[in-house]
């Protein structure tokens, strides 16, 4: 019998694990380090609806111990710095990715790739638009920002222009120290390892605590 390529914990009970340790009176207890307050929660992406509907019963149950919970939606993020680039720029990349497609799918997607990934990649790309949120929620609510946890997800819109790994890194330092959870779809493949969507090559440069 062929063993099941993700290898998770029931998804409530991961769900439950995070929400025990978010909920503490000295503060969440998502990380070991006092100033990296980063945690992912690893499920497997044909389990996405059902994710999003246990995030529904955690963030409710966050708020009703008086938490904020700050939803940050990674497709919306995509969508909004390609929307940015013009009806005309989306249009011809289209045009392109299409006919490279039919000759070969491989220079189709690598050319999507060639033309999303510098929209979205580095310091300036779509890392730096989860703290503007972060940040602007703490500016203008300083007094929940000790009671704010931020939920990053729809990860899944960035396959594959964009590793997770690189989007936590450059968060690091730029949430206000704010508590980050980032909604991971994907394996994990040992003690740090994540592929995202399964697909990708593992990656092991993950510092977070990972709930899977």
């Amino acid at each position: 019998m062929s063993m099941p390529l993700f290898n998770h914990s029931a998804l409530t009970d991961v769900v439950e694990a995070l929400r025990e340790d978010l909920i503490q009176k000295d503060g969440p207890r998502i990380s070991t380090m006092r100033n990296y307050r980063f945690a992912i929660l690893c499920y497997d992406p044909a389990e996405e609806f059902n994710l999003r509907n246990e995030v529904r019963r955690l963030t409710d149950e966050l708020r009703q111990h008086g938490w904020h919970v700050l939803s940050i939606n990674l497709q919306k993020l995509l969508l909004d710095r390609i929307t940015a680039q013009g009806e005309e720029w989306a249009e011809s990349m289209i045009k392109m990715e299409k006919a490279l497609f039919n000759n070969d799918p491989a220079r189709g997607l690598q050319y999507l790739k060639d033309r999303v990934g510098p929209l979205i990649e580095g310091p300036d790309g779509i890392a730096s638009d989860c703290s503007k949120i972060i940040s602007e929620f703490v500016e203008a609510n300083p007094e929940k920002k000790d009671r704010t946890v931020a939920m990053i997800g729809r990860a899944g819109a960035l396959y594959p222009f964009y590793r997770s790994s690189a989007l936590l890194k450059h968060l690091d330092g730029n949430t206000e120290n704010v508590p980050v959870v980032l909604l991971y779809p994907g394996e994990r493949q040992g003690p740090t390892g994540l592929s995202f969507m399964g697909v990708l090559n593992a990656d092991s440069d993950y510092r977070p605590r990972i709930y899977s």
